[in-house]
């Protein structure tokens, strides 16, 4: 007789005597009713048979015909492995003829508002019914807080009702967000600077007019008797004039002072650029975050359904004697935190929509929708002309040489500021109280030959900032490089992570199957099927991660491409 042999045979004998040992020192229990599940939860899966009453079942530690596990899909949420028994109904065990009624456990009550009573110490309000995303729904809003009237923001049209797609949500975030306005209303400003710049070239004309009373007092001495006679005079001055002027020649100044604020208007204009590209990797980042929410809702969701379901075998072995207390007090805990993890993620799919509305400019409390594309496609790229492409397309770069030149210009101003401005001027007008004409013309020269050395300071000040300009130019360069090679490298990253995390799935469902095959024959640990059961909830989660990853990896490497 082998080892294996005799081992089998000291099992059966075991497994006999099993049941006596039970009915001895397992006390009297009281009969509960059935446990009904959980509200919320999912149902379990049919497709595996299940042992019938009165029917020989297999020996425990014997081979179990193998289990057909389907092959999830890439970017598809595979369906949860093992689930087959009715709902709210233990399953018999092998070995076990009439397994015991199950022992319910308790759960925290919740208490609805009862309108225009008080409410008990302690009850917890719950928000309307159907109001939180759901494994069948996992885009469910919540019911939202009523929004403020007055406040100008409106849901678009194309956003009600219906799922839109990421094209669809960057449109909208470029028409609407208040911060891509502030930049183009500043682009707007920079553009009447240069009209400012060069109106000293242009006529000057303007006009005066004014009215005086005057009095005056003045002593006169009498010839006839010498004495001083004090005089008092009262009159009435009034002159109108207009006067012209007209730059004649400045050396270069107001051309120079023309060309930096054509410079800096170009700037503010690609900062608006930037202001977009920036908008629209976040609105991309949103809405991929709005996906993984979602998809962790489910995840989740199975992970409570298979929790609850170990809930209940688990019960069932202890009620027969087959498995201890802490197999019981052990999935429960498993259900708890479960269930804890649900509701983190569905607090996520409102936290992340309400972060997709804002960068979009609507309503934060808009039910929006989107377009579930977390699935693997390939991203095709030029190796060669990534960066090349990068200097030419992106606002960051066409904005430091537009700085640049706007320092080129200031330099030629302040050096100008050294030479004379000549003007040429005229007026014409009348004065009272007989409106004799006036009028007065000529050229005028004005230079400052010495102002305390301010024209020398400010002419090393502008060259200084030249060289900082043209310095920041080659830092922008680098840092788009660096940019683009580190977008690259996650992408390549990224997409190595899915065939990764695909495989971690598939392994954590056999594993799965594995561990409750195991633990329904009674050779099994609660903690080794517990283990396996959160194996498969980290690989499912992790496969949405690396899925996210890779659509954000795109996205950044859009971004850093100049690329919306």
């Amino acid at each position: 007789m082998t080892a294996m042999t005799r081992f089998r045979l000291l099992l059966l004998i075991a497994l006999a005597a099993q049941p006596a040992l039970a009915s001895a020192q397992t006390p009297p229990t009281v009969s509960q009713p059935a446990t009904q599940p959980l509200p919320g939860t999912l149902q379990p899966v049919p497709g595996v048979t299940q042992p019938v009453p009165g029917v020989s079942q297999p020996v425990p530690g014997t081979t179990q015909p193998p289990v057909t596990v389907p092959q999830p899909t890439p970017g598809v949420m595979p369906p949860t492995p093992g689930l087959t028994r009715q709902p709210g109904v233990p399953s018999p065990r092998p070995g076990l003829t009439q397994p015991g009624p199950a022992v319910p456990q308790p759960a925290p009550t919740l208490t609805q508002p009862t309108p225009g009573g008080a409410q008990p110490p302690g009850a917890l309000q719950l928000e309307p019914a159907g109001a939180k995303p759901t494994a069948a729904d996992p885009m469910a809003p919540r019911e939202p807080l009523p929004a403020p009237a007055g406040l100008p923001f409106a849901t678009p049209q194309e956003a009600v009702g219906r799922e839109i797609a990421i094209e669809e949500a960057v449109t909208i975030a470029l028409a609407n967000q208040p911060t891509i306005q502030t930049r183009a209303a500043s682009y707007v400003a920079a553009q009447q600077r240069v009209a400012q710049a060069l109106s000293p070239l242009l006529p000057q004309l303007s006009g005066l007019w004014n009215g005086f009373q005057q009095k005056t007092v003045q002593s006169v001495t009498v010839a006839s008797t010498g004495q001083n006679v004090t005089l008092a005079t009262v009159g009435v001055s009034t002159q109108a004039s207009v006067t012209a002027s007209q730059l004649l020649f400045d050396f270069g100044k107001t051309w120079a002072a023309t060309d930096v604020a054509k410079a800096q208007s170009q700037s503010a204009r690609e900062d608006v650029e930037v202001q977009k590209d920036l908008i629209a990797l976040a609105v991309k980042q949103s809405y991929y975050g709005l996906l993984l929410a979602s998809r962790l809702v489910v995840v989740n969701a199975q992970a409570l359904d298979r929790a609850d379901l170990n809930l209940r075998s688990a019960q069932g072995f202890f009620e027969v004697g087959t498995q201890p207390r802490f197999a019981v007090t052990r999935a429960e805990v498993d259900v708890a935190n479960a269930r804890v993890s649900l509701i983190r993620a569905q607090n996520a799919v409102s936290l992340t929509r309400i972060a997709l509305n804002t960068v979009m400019g609507i309503p934060v409390n808009a039910p929006t929708r989107v377009v579930d594309i977390l699935a693997y496609e390939p991203f095709p790229v030029d190796r060669d002309s990534l960066v090349a492409e990068a200097l030419r397309k992106r606002a960051e770069y066409r904005q430091a040489k537009f700085q640049s030149d706007a320092a080129e210009a200031t330099v030629r101003q302040t050096f100008r500021n050294f030479f004379p401005d000549i003007v040429a001027s005229g007026t014409y007008g009348a004065a009272r109280p007989d409106m004799n004409e006036i009028y007065s013309y000529g050229i005028q020269l004005n230079w400052s030959i010495f102002d305390g050395g301010n024209k020398v300071a400010r002419h090393k000040e502008a060259k200084a900032l030249l060289d900082a300009a043209k310095s920041n130019v080659r830092d922008v360069e680098l840092t788009i490089w660096q940019q683009v090679e580190q977008g690259y490298v996650n992408l390549v990253s990224a997409e190595e992570q899915i065939g990764a995390a695909q495989k971690a799935v598939e392994s954590a469902q056999e594993n799965f199957r594995l561990s409750q095959g195991r633990f329904d024959a009674g050779v099994g640990t609660i903690i080794e099927l517990t283990d396996a059961q959160l194996a498969l909830t980290q690989a499912q989660s992790t496969q949405a991660q690396a899925l996210t990853d890779y659509r954000n990896a795109i996205a950044q490497l859009e971004r850093n491409l100049g690329r919306r």
